[in-house]
């Protein structure tokens, strides 16, 4: 009994913790209302609550348990890392390294260099590349980026190269004594292929392709550390006594650029008046085409973020820290602090101005292989050999060993794996009560664009079948109309498309990484942030994230919220147009164009509630605008109304669909009024055995004598033809019965 207990309040603490909003604001209301007892006290913080804990429970009960393919604290996790990792369990390893220029997970031994593509989904079955080295100690190794060379680190005044085809090998050595060097990277910007920093300053060479080095130009600065990624072609070399001095350079195919220097902000306690930033409390960091450094001040447990532009840094604000240590990572343009001694991530998107996080602090999960199959499942375990797994029961996270890389890696040197940080939108969609928000935030994902689409399209649809105030779903509306339109603009809905068709690969002038630079504004020129040059050969996950689009069209809305509601909202059908009258006005301030079957499904929820005087303001108003499905839709409704009829009457020879308005006249007995259309229209396409066949159904043997009389004349030689002869004689044989 106590076990189950137990195992309750655990389940318990896990829904409340992820709707710790939602009950705050539940309770603060009840607080202040305590002496004003009424029924629905609070009944919008108290249904805002219900449902973030639906939510949270659907999700829950829909995984399999933690004991069996998750560990941490708890089975609800916004953040996650999941099998399969890339392994490298290569013997005498002497230590594991990352090149994030080539995205290579490089292994050394003492005389061998391994290496592995760490490009999405992670392949545990492609053998490392190998290359051999000298022996000696190996302090850094990085690749070029054509990959045809390989640097390493010996100590801290040399460097080795070593051509991986011609096995020519050069040596690089700085003044002993007097200056160390810190570390190295390649680049490609057009000034210099390589950089060297030193305690002195930063060493800038060019590399031919016999592997020799010329130095093009020394930039002067004392150095303690300094910190790069080749994500935003940006280092930061730190100087003085607390290392707070910054100099940036960014080495892009523009050039090399030179930022203003910046002091960073560090708040001093009696204990520690002059405390020292370390290059581990400094994060460089790219959302949404936009370079932010992340500077740790313990002191004041604040995350200090500073944003780069041509000839400004400028500080954006703090973030709180709970954790003395901790670190960063970037999944689909969202910032994740890892809060390593609470052993929790807290999300932040930096693209609103709000620094208040995505959803509540959760740990960060290991999840094992997907799915529901538990036979599948087992074949898995039962394929995998130990040397290429790593069981869950060996897995401590947050370990002291663990590296965090950039943008969204997380290398194991315990367990010798790397794994990669991802996002579970479904649970933090369900942790949030503000669909307008989360709509809006869904919107900005793009490496699960398919997945955040599904997700807008299933709130969309609830907000409706909720009955939800219409502001409110006119809003969310709103929010999906204005993204669309944006996309189409910015030509990423239309690319999508033609990528799915053409399937043509990215140019230098215009690849995924090029494009998301220009789609967010990123720009050298006057205030515009530090440009972005990423090179054209990304991979397959950048492009996913740049050919790929949440947006949601017109017609997709139709098709996917309004269609599937309108059979469940019979009775409530004016509140359904209610809703889509907001959605036309949407459509028409962004200049949209709109599903037609949006009009049609107007027109019959109209004429279902009998609202025909609305529908014929709607019609003449052009809020609904002609087509022929609106038309014949306006004639099957005008069975109930002879005025909306006319209306369906109207648009058909408004748009000169003389058949279907011909066809029309004769359904409703206006056989010769018919006829004198098609007379004065010179319609051909219409038979003259529609007329006929229409009035001898309707047994009106005078409007067929008139008929054939009226063809007679319009229709030369119609009387020798064969619908003459059968029509004259069936009105002969009516007419002789008559008289018997």
């Amino acid at each position: 009994m106590k076990e189950k207990n137990s195992t309750t309040a655990s389940t318990l603490g896990r829904i409340l913790a992820t709707c710790s909003k939602q009950a705050k604001d539940y309770g603060s209301c009840v607080a202040s209302k305590v002496h004003e007892v009424e029924k629905d006290l609070c009944l919008k913080e108290f249904l805002a609550l219900k449902n973030c804990m639906q939510h949270t429970v659907k999700i829950m009960s829909s995984r399999p348990s933690s004991s069996q393919t998750s560990v941490g604290s708890g089975a609800l996790s916004h953040a996650y890392i999941q099998h399969p990792s890339l392994h490298c369990n290569i013997p005498e390893s002497r230590g594991l390294f990352y090149d994030d220029a080539n995205r290579l997970l490089i292994c050394v031994t003492s005389s061998q260099v391994f290496s592995w593509e760490t490009a999405p989904p992670f392949n545990p079955d492609v053998s490392p590349s190998v290359d051999s080295v000298p022996e000696g100690p190996i302090l850094s190794v990085r690749f070029s980026l054509d990959e045809k060379v390989i640097a390493v680190q010996r100590s801290d005044c040399e460097i080795q190269f070593f051509h991986r085809e011609t096995k020519k090998k050069l040596t690089h050595k700085c003044r002993a004594g007097s200056e160390s060097i810190l570390g190295f990277f390649w680049s490609d910007s057009p000034l210099c292929d390589l950089a060297v920093v030193k305690t002195s300053g930063m060493d800038l060479f060019a590399c031919d392709s016999a592997m020799n080095l010329r130095l093009v130009e020394t930039k002067k600065v004392n150095v303690n550390w300094y910190i790069y990624t080749h994500e935003s072609r940006l280092v930061l070399l730190a100087s003085g006594l607390q290392c707070k001095t910054i100099t940036g350079f960014q080495l892009s195919t523009a050039g090399v650029v030179r930022l203003p220097k910046f002091e960073m902000t560090l708040a001093t306690t009696e204990s520690n008046s002059k405390p020292i930033i370390s290059a581990g409390d400094v994060h460089l960091v790219t959302v949404y085409g936009r370079i932010y450094c992340l500077q740790v001040d313990r002191e004041a447990m604040l995350l200090h973020t500073y944003r780069f532009y041509r000839d400004a840094v400028v500080q954006q604000g703090s973030l709180p820290i709970y954790s003395s240590k901790l670190s960063v990572s970037v999944v689909d343009n969202l910032l994740l602090v890892h809060q390593i001694d609470a052993k929790v991530v807290i999300i932040y998107d930096l693209f609103v101005d709000s620094r208040a996080p995505v959803s509540a602090p959760l740990p960060l999960l290991w999840r094992g292989y997907q799915g529901s199959d538990s036979s599948s499942q087992a074949a898995n375990k039962e394929n995998k050999s130990p040397e290429s797994s790593t069981s869950n029961e060996n897995i401590v996270m947050y370990e002291d060993a663990w590296a965090f890389l950039v943008p969204d890696l997380i290398l194991d040197q315990t367990n010798k794996v790397l794994w990669r940080v991802h996002l579970d939108l479904e649970a933090i969609s369900a942790s949030s009560s503000d669909r307008t928000s989360l709509l809006e935030f869904l919107q900005r994902r793009k490496l699960e664009a398919n997945k955040a689409k599904q997700l807008c399209l299933g709130i969309a649809r609830a907000l409706i079948l909720e009955r939800r105030p219409a502001t409110q779903v006119t809003q969310a509306i709103d929010v999906l109309v204005t993204a669309y339109s944006y996309s189409v603009k910015a030509g990423i809905y239309k690319e999508l498309k033609n990528e799915k068709t053409t399937a043509t690969p990215p140019t230098d002038g215009a690849s995924p990484d090029n494009e998301r630079g220009r789609a967010s504004g990123s720009s050298i020129d006057g205030e515009e942030e530090v440009e972005m040059d990423l090179p054209s050969g990304s991979s397959d996950e950048q492009q996913e994230s740049q050919l790929s689009s949440p947006a949601i069209s017109p017609d997709e809305l139709y098709k996917f919220v309004f269609a599937s509601v309108e059979e469940t909202m019979v009775e409530e059908s004016d509140y359904l147009v209610a809703i889509i009258t907001e959605f036309l006005r949407s459509i028409s301030a962004e200049k949209l164009k709109v599903d037609l079957n949006i009009y049609v499904m107007t027109v019959r929820l109209l004429a279902r509630s009998k609202r025909f005087a609305e529908l014929s303001l709607f019609i003449t108003n052009k809020i609904i605008e002609p087509s022929k499905e609106v038309a014949l839709q306006l004639l099957e409704s005008g069975g109930q109304n002879l005025r909306v009829r006319k209306l369906g009457l109207d648009m058909l020879r408004q748009l000169s669909l003389h058949h279907e308005y011909i066809s029309s006249l004769v359904q409703d007995g206006y056989y010769l009024e018919a006829l004198r259309y098609a007379q004065k229209r010179k319609v051909t396409s219409v038979r003259s055995s529609l007329f006929l066949e229409a009035a001898f159904a309707s047994n009106d043997m005078q409007h067929l004598a008139a008929i054939l009389r009226v063809l007679s004349e319009l229709i030369p030689g119609f009387k020798e033809t064969s619908e003459y002869y059968t029509f004259h004689g069936l009105l002969n044989e009516t007419s002789s019965s008559v008289a018997v």
